[in-house]
């Protein structure tokens, strides 16, 4: 695991946020959401962020691909209290972009995600335009 820098750790280095209630089923026999839990909230955090970029209606005729996915589980996360997933966007490729995602409860960072998506067509990767480059650049992650 690699250790997350400074900034990751603030919901202010994200431009996206939303609130996801736990579920008693996300729990695990050691009383914490589980891991496979924890990437469903990751998952839902990203398809809102998507949403609120407009990603469906940007991208009619092209399909994006989730070519990797690292999550780093840095405390336990508890039911019943809800996670803040803020996100935005990290390196942009000439085909590919990340997602960077940080997971928080009661204001601590609990886990953190990268997702490195791929813009493809039915003859594979397909470059970003110029419109969905700028929107992109738009929702970008603050390093400080």
């Amino acid at each position: 695991m690699s250790k997350p820098e400074l900034w990751q750790l603030s919901k202010a280095s994200y431009p996206f946020s939303n609130i996801t209630q736990t579920r008693f089923g996300d729990m695990d026999v050691l009383g914490h959401i589980n891991n496979v839990a924890m990437a469903d909230l990751f998952e839902n955090g990203r398809v809102r962020f998507n949403h609120s970029i407009g990603m469906k209606n940007r991208l009619q005729g092209s399909r994006w691909l989730i070519a990797a996915l690292q999550i780093n589980y840095l405390r336990e996360a508890h039911f019943p209290n809800d996670a803040e997933i803020c996100s935005g966007i990290g390196r942009i490729g000439n085909s590919s972009w990340e997602i960077i995602s940080a997971a928080f409860q009661n204001d601590q960072c609990v886990a953190t995600c990268t997702t490195t998506l791929v813009l493809t067509d039915k003859q594979g990767a397909k470059p970003i335009d110029a419109e969905f480059r700028a929107a992109l650049e738009a929702q970008q992650v603050n390093r400080g």
